[in-house]
């Protein structure tokens, strides 16, 4: 008979079978077949069958304590399975034999029931009255000696991650897996130098203390994985490593961005499923799963994974002494559902060739600023293990004088011409602030000071413009506000500005105020379009608790902001970008000090061009026009190519 059902969750259930006796069974008197089907039952299902007589197909005697043996032998994988008994109706006699029906009810691992009707025979032998006759049938009918019941898992097909226009990001895409075979390897330790020295030339790195860990704990046959590579990359290191002794490829596929850097970080990677996956997922997950780790691939695991199915087999050797599956029961995999982004290739792909060639740690974040979707999100040089673009929280420098400027504005406290003093230094309650390089301009016009950046300017200003008037302009530009995008990210933190110092400080974007190039990059896309809209990265599944628009920015204070945005290109600390092709560019360029007694800092720039507004930072790069600007320049560049 073939069975039917569904199939899905391990609990412990004839693990916990324990016979009371060891030796023959009692008989099970002359109350007919049917009181002795209802104890051969109780004592499967409470593990004590020395209620019950047994006799084999042959009529011999058979121990319960065997009987047992064998219904553990013969369940196999579903041994330690929940498993509810009951008859299916009262046992038909004739003569000296009896037929009772009874449900087989299985819980299998992921908690779907498998159910069935079986067939328990009888035999009544003088004074030792109705026996049960054992057979392997009882469990299954397709069961005979030696035969198990074993679980296959079907894997689901992981889902894609889509692009806006609905076109797969992140798709099955074809690698090269080089490992090595232990007892092929004649010298471990020039194969492990020629290997490292290879693959780095494809700039991935190879963990020569692991591999070295994972080569001698292996079976001398065993295929030992060193790296997996795109076609592409495989291309440029395959005939050294074909000609390595010891190597060994295979072909697979892997659910991959379109280049290896690419927002690497925020999408995440999938992987082999780990240890500690299968540790803290032991319903939904096995050896051999592709998982994801890090980023959108992790937080969004269970939807694109979706859920796997199985098989229940006879597994049964043939005479060669191999095993052969009959399949019995099957429940199919769900495939996976894919979630929807906002990333551009085309975007991203300038961004990441325009961190790629930054030596420091650099993050760049790009935004539309028609309708505030996130184009590309980049951590360099090599795609970064740290999405600091997205969740970095490090100070904004002077690409915070566009936020003081609006809040200056909004108070009627500066014009674009009215002048404000540019001294060397500035003393605040004993603190001293100075302008980079020494900086001393003078008396000059407010949009000259803005322009050339000039700290001592914004510490003149800090009085006028006030904790008050700092928080509120950060507010009106999302910075510090609760964003929901579906991803881990921070909107920034905005100094309290309590003290006269404090205030000064954060007035052009020191003391306690951390900013990232996402909260930056959303922030400058307000000041461009005249209003706050929460930067969206995840489309679908839309995320739960997005910030909603903020209020339109006045124009008498957004218009001269942005006119000083532009002098800082045509004019101050940006000029480097006025002659990048396309539409005017408009920007603000920032250092940021970022530990005591230390003349290392954070250089920035952010602004907009077109459409597309973005900020830069790249860690201990100077200053904003030293490392930021040429940064900007290549992504500018690359975009308009």
């Amino acid at each position: 008979m073939h069975p039917s059902g569904r199939a899905r969750r391990v609990v412990a259930a004839l693990a916990g079978l324990v016979l009371a006796a060891t030796g023959l069974a009692a008989c099970s008197g002359s109350d007919g077949p049917g009181k002795t089907l209802d104890a051969f039952l109780d004592g499967w299902r409470g593990g004590d069958l020395s209620k019950v007589g047994f006799v084999t197909a042959a009529g011999g005697k058979i121990a319960a304590n065997d009987v047992y043996g064998q219904l553990q032998e013969l369940a196999g994988d579903l041994s330690k399975s929940s498993v509810l008994l009951s008859k299916a109706g009262d046992p038909k006699e004739t003569g000296d034999i009896a037929s009772g029906p009874i449900k087989i009810d299985w819980t299998l691992p992921g908690g779907a029931a498998w159910s069935y009707e079986s067939t328990v025979r009888l035999t009544k032998a003088n004074s030792d009255g109705w026996r049960v006759i054992w057979e392997p049938a009882i469990v299954h009918s397709e069961l005979t000696d030696g035969d198990r019941l074993e679980l296959r898992r079907k894997t689901a097909d992981r889902a894609d991650i889509l692009g806006a226009d609905g076109k797969a990001l992140v798709t099955k895409r074809a690698v090269t897996v080089i490992g090595v075979v232990p007892e092929r390897i004649e010298d471990q330790k020039a194969l492990l130098d020629a290997l490292i020295a290879e693959i780095a030339k494809v700039k991935v790195t190879i963990d020569r203390d692991d591999l070295t860990t994972r080569i001698e704990g292996s079976k001398p046959d065993a295929f030992v994985d060193v790296v997996t590579l795109r076609e592409t990359d495989y291309a440029k290191v395959s005939a050294k490593v074909r000609s390595l002794t010891g190597t060994i490829t295979r072909e697979e596929e892997r659910e991959l961005a379109p280049t290896r850097p690419f927002a690497r970080a925020t999408i995440g990677t999938v992987d082999l499923a780990t240890r500690e996956d299968l540790d803290a997922n032991p319903e939904t997950m096995a050896r051999g799963d592709q998982v994801g780790h890090g980023g959108l691939q992790e937080r969004y695991d269970a939807q694109l994974r979706g859920t796997a199915g199985q098989a229940v087999v006879v597994a049964r050797k043939t005479p060669d002494d191999k095993i052969e599956d009959a399949q019995i029961h099957s429940i199919e995999p769900v495939a996976g559902k894919p979630i929807k982004i906002s990333l551009d290739i085309r975007t991203q792909n300038a961004a990441d060739a325009a961190v790629a060639a930054e030596k420091q740690p650099s993050a760049l974040v790009a935004v539309k600023i028609s309708d505030s979707s996130v184009l590309a999100v980049a951590n360099g040089p090599t795609g970064g293990g740290v999405d600091t673009a997205m969740t970095g929280q490090v100070p904004p420098g002077s690409t915070m004088k566009m936020v003081s400027t609006l809040g200056l504005l909004d108070k009627k406290a500066v014009t674009l011409d009215g002048k404000v003093a540019c001294p060397k230094t500035k003393t605040v309650s004993g603190r001293e602030f100075k302008n980079s390089h020494d900086m001393e301009l003078g008396s000059v016009p407010f949009r000259t000071d803005f322009a050339k950046s000039c700290n001592t300017a914004f510490v003149n200003l800090a009085p006028a413009l006030g904790a008050d008037g700092l928080k509120a302009a950060a507010a009106k530009l999302g910075l510090g506000e609760k964003w929901d995008l579906g991803a881990d990210s921070f909107s920034g933190k905005i100094s309290p500005a309590n003290t006269p110092t404090e205030l000064a400080a954060a007035t052009f974007g020191q003391g306690a105020t951390a900013v990232n190039p996402l909260a930056m990059a959303g922030a400058t896309a307000a000041v461009a379009r005249g209003q706050f809209k929460q930067p969206r990265l995840v489309l679908e599944p839309p995320p739960a608790s997005p910030l909603p628009d903020g209020e339109k920015l006045e124009d008498t204070s957004v218009k001269p902001l942005r006119t000083m945005m532009r002098e800082v290109i045509t004019t101050g600390t940006g000029t480097a970008l006025k002659d990048v092709p396309g539409d005017p560019v408009y920007g603000k360029t920032g250092t940021a000090e970022f530990a005591d007694n230390s003349d290392e800092t954070h250089s920035w720039f952010i602004g907009w061009q077109g459409d597309v507004a973005f900020a830069i930072m790249v860690q201990k790069g100077g200053a904003g026009a030293e490392a930021a600007v040429p940064v900007a320049e290549r992504f500018l560049r690359n975009l308009a190519g």
